[in-house]
């Protein structure tokens, strides 16, 4: 059986967004504070929720772990967001595992079950990532800066935004798994119609063969078909 583009789109989108998130998480650029009174023209300040790092765009030359004089970690949206991403992130590696177990590649049937709780872990992995970026995009102008200095957003607030994006939309793609589950509950699969003794096909109804039909041809032995079609159509 091939895998249903549902779950295609959600080990694609899924992975990415685990990538960017985590990427968002650890690189110290969610907010970038240039302009500052006192210091040289082209010199950058790059917070994140880890570190503080400047930068002087002439000579390129990039110090981390500059001190926090204003008490930027210190604020709620700085210390949530150190709890929340790395918890989200613990949460989508999860989501990953399970989906992998539950889409399978080394088994004919995919557990669609099993997909469709991965996809909701993912869901909740990618909602959880994107409530403190949105909460310190709300927050950007207001946490502590030097007077007079020019606010911008930084790329690593950008990647956890696109990050938790696709978390949410693989995690949905993966949760329509349980669609499936559903139609198997409505409507039982019926059994295959009985083949004639002359090894015709019947007519009654649309039939889908999921069995190698071939198999004892390619052995070359002598064989009779006991399927309903010898078409895998």
């Amino acid at each position: 059986m091939r895998t249903p583009p549902a779950m295609i789109v959600g080990l694609v989108l899924c992975p990415c967004g685990l990538l960017l998130s985590l990427t968002g998480t650890l690189a110290p650029s969610w907010r970038q504070v240039s302009h500052i009174s006192g210091q040289p023209a082209d010199l950058i300040l790059e917070q994140g929720i880890w570190d503080i790092c400047s930068e002087q765009q002439s000579s390129h030359n990039r110090l981390c772990g500059q001190a926090d004089e204003l008490g930027y970690f210190e604020e709620l949206v700085v210390r949530v967001a150190r709890g929340v991403m790395p918890t989200s992130l613990v949460l989508a590696l999860l989501g990953l595992v399970v989906a992998a177990l539950g889409v399978r590649c080394w088994q004919e049937q995919p557990r669609h079950p099993v997909a469709g709780v991965a996809g909701l872990v993912l869901l909740i992995s990618g909602l959880l990532s994107l409530v403190p970026a949105s909460w310190y995009t709300h927050e950007l102008w207001a946490l502590p800066s030097p007077a007079g200095s020019t606010l911008v957003v930084g790329y690593s607030l950008v990647l956890s935004y696109l990050g938790s994006c696709m978390e949410i939309l693989g995690g949905l793609a993966l949760t329509y798994s349980f669609h499936h589950c559903c139609k198997e509950l409505r409507g039982p699969r019926l059994p295959p119609s009985p083949v004639l003794e002359t090894g015709t096909c019947s007519t009654t109804g649309a039939y889908r063969n999921p069995w190698d039909v071939q198999e004892d041809e390619r052995d070359r032995q002598q064989w009779r078909s006991t399927l309903p079609c010898d078409s895998d159509l």
